[in-house]
């Protein structure tokens, strides 16, 4: 069975920064994409950034500059810095990865971590 698991989320003031980390287990034939969602109080979950195996980003316009995503395909691991963090990125986030796993008859689809808490406050 895959699991996502993420760490690294926490308080912190504004302008500081924060690296999260999620990492993939199970059997796993193959990940296309990983990346990181978003939601705070209130909102929709929205894309915050996310990395294909063969390294295409993609960014939310609201982060740009300001988050890097990066990933070790060789421990099936994503991670999210995130630098000059504002009151607004306060948000729990969740890790996603578009996988297919390891077993017969399995399709390509994805999954979600269990979500980190990441506050921005003063």
């Amino acid at each position: 069975q895959v699991q996502l698991v993420e760490s690294g989320g926490g308080l912190v003031q504004p302008g500081g920064s924060l690296r999260l980390s999620c990492a993939a287990s199970g059997s796993i034939l193959n990940i296309y994409a990983m990346g990181w969602y978003r939601q705070g109080p209130g909102q929709q979950r929205e894309l915050v950034a996310s990395i294909t195996n063969g390294g295409r980003i993609n960014y939310a316009d609201s982060v740009k500059g300001r988050f890097t995503i990066s990933r070790d395909n060789a421990k099936n691991t994503v991670y999210l810095q995130m630098s000059s963090l504002k009151p607004e990125d306060t948000a729990v986030y969740y890790c996603n990865a578009d996988l297919v796993e390891l077993r017969p008859g399995a399709g390509r689809r994805g999954y979600w971590g269990q979500g980190t808490q990441v506050t921005v406050s003063s």
